[in-house]
């Protein structure tokens, strides 16, 4: 056994649930991973068809269990929900969702007071909060997906603009992960260079509003492009959940798009939102405090206005501040 035995179980063994799981396989980050689900006999297939690869992966155990598995996990994955469909917004799966959460976190918090939790059915913010706000667990262990994605796909979409490795430009959507989501534009850079002024030096271009409003479009609209050519989205989403794992297995201190609990930030506080954040063996070790325009600002406002609205919906008035 190795030194120190890391197991991750993943709530959920639909489309973003086992491409995780098959993601993480070939990582090398964990020792075991567990996969639970209402639907058994999918799970149990689920799992089969992993473990008949492990010889050409990592070692890792792959079985699948039930909630009292989930006890000394170091992360819970929750995939688990109703997906979103073609023509749907991810608000529009809020209230069965939030219903599935109450329970899921209900378990968990009885079996692993001590792990931490990473949410990724969508409304993902919203569910992150009652995730939160249900489990009593520090807000620092529990962290939603976000929108670690969407800033994928904006560095993704820089890079065929700037004809540069994505992995040198550094952008970030924040807010809400949905239709109020942004892009804070004064805080993108290219080696260290101001995205307007790469723009302007070295593509001989303006990076102007028109521009912006387009790539904005481009990312929020992806998911929603990907779903109605093939059903669902779940290969990025997944390297998206593998790379936020790493960070905290490895204690990397990564600056992620997670979404946590805003506590005070440009007037928001009490609601789930993306910000960057220090990832690493804690779970949030840091939130990065934001520096943003006014426009920035309002966009911001914006997003928690939107969600707190939802929020105040669905959660029992003596949850709420």
């Amino acid at each position: 056994m190795p030194e120190k035995w890391h197991k991750i179980v993943i709530i959920g063994a639909g489309a973003v649930g086992t491409s995780t799981a098959f993601s993480l396989l070939h990582s090398g980050l964990v020792q075991e991973i567990v996969l639970v689900d209402l639907n058994k006999e999918k799970a149990v297939g689920e799992a089969m068809d992993l473990n008949h690869g492990v010889s050409l992966a990592y070692p890792v155990k792959i079985t699948v269990g039930n909630y009292a598995d989930c006890a000394k996990a170091d992360i819970i994955i929750i995939t688990a929900g109703s997906p979103q469909k073609q023509g749907e917004s991810r608000l529009d799966l809020v209230q069965e969702n939030t219903a599935i959460m109450k329970d899921i976190v209900s378990q968990i918090a009885k079996y692993a007071p001590e792990t931490i939790l990473l949410v990724v059915t969508n409304p993902v913010d919203i569910l992150t909060y009652v995730a939160l706000k249900l489990s009593s667990f520090p807000e620092n262990k529990v962290i939603g997906s976000g929108t670690v994605l969407d800033s994928s796909r904006l560095r993704y979409l820089l890079s065929l603009e700037t004809k540069i490795d994505t992995h040198n430009i550094h952008a970030y959507v924040l807010g809400e992960h949905g239709n109020t989501e942004f892009i804070a534009w004064s805080q993108a850079h290219v080696a260290g260079i101001p995205l307007t002024k790469y723009y302007q030096k070295a593509l001989n271009k303006e990076l102007d509003e028109k521009t912006k409003n387009t790539l904005a479009s481009q990312v929020r609209e992806a998911a929603f492009e990907v779903i109605a050519k093939k059903q669902v989205s779940h290969y990025a989403i997944a390297l998206a959940l593998n790379r936020i794992c790493r960070a905290i297995l490895r204690g990397e201190r990564s600056v992620l798009t997670v979404s946590t609990l805003v506590t005070d930030t440009y007037g928001v506080k009490d609601v789930c939102l993306s910000l960057p954040c220090v990832i690493g063996r804690r779970g949030i070790e840091k939130k990065i405090p934001l520096h943003l325009e006014k426009k920035e600002q309002e966009e911001w406002l914006n997003s928690a206005t939107t969600l707190k609205k939802i929020i105040a919906q669905i959660l029992p008035q003596e949850m709420l501040p």
